[in-house]
């Protein structure tokens, strides 16, 4: 029997989910969190084979599950469901060692055969989703990132040069240059772009 935790915070979906894996021989859900913290507790007190988690959960995201599992050496496997075929989210998702990344348009089928390969030991990712990444790769260096990623928080040219130990000058010149990479012409259309792809992640 295959031990499953479902971590997923619509609760129509995830009861949803959990009825359906149930209908399968070899799967049994062991528990259900509808936030990444509640789901990274369940994985440790549950011990699942695989865990099933939503990218976009509060208080930890799927993605911050999969890389606490991969840091604490929890055995359970995780395999990832995301709405958008984010290049960014797919890339971090894969640097933590999922096991499986899943369209949330996939059937229950597709599901259950995913938890089957991964269960076995093998990687599952939707074909769009790959393609995603080999199409779309994060223009944007390390340290242009992280100047946007402080910025979409509201901080200012000051207050990120503060917090970088940069001058005011460089700050705006990595700003300058995410901008013109990303093809924008203000600050806030560069944010937009850069998280709609996932990578301020």
């Amino acid at each position: 029997m295959i031990r499953v935790l479902l971590g997923e915070d619509q609760r129509l979906l995830r009861e949803a989910l959990a009825t359906l894996l149930s209908l399968e021989d070899d799967i049994e859900v062991v528990g259900q969190a509808e936030n990444g913290e509640l789901a990274l507790a369940l994985i440790q007190k549950e011990q699942p084979d695989i865990a099933v988690l939503d990218i976009e959960m509060p208080l930890k995201t799927g993605l911050d599950v999969a890389e606490a599992v991969n840091k604490l050496g929890f055995p359970c496997k995780v395999l990832m469901l995301t709405t958008f075929a984010r290049p960014g989210y797919f890339q971090r998702a894969v640097a933590s060692g999922i096991g499986g990344y899943l369209l949330k348009e996939s059937t229950s089928d597709q599901l259950a055969d995913a938890i089957r390969q991964v269960h076995a030991g093998k990687r599952v990712i939707s074909p769009e989703l790959s393609l995603a990444v080999w199409d779309d790769p994060c223009p944007l260096s390390p340290r242009e990132r992280e100047v946007l990623r402080y910025a979409a928080q509201g901080m200012t040219m000051q207050d990120i040069g503060a917090a970088l130990f940069l001058s005011h000058g460089t700050v705006r010149n990595y700003m300058s240059e995410a901008m013109s990479r990303l093809g924008a012409h203000t600050r806030i259309e560069a944010i937009t772009i850069a998280r709609d792809k996932g990578w301020l992640e």
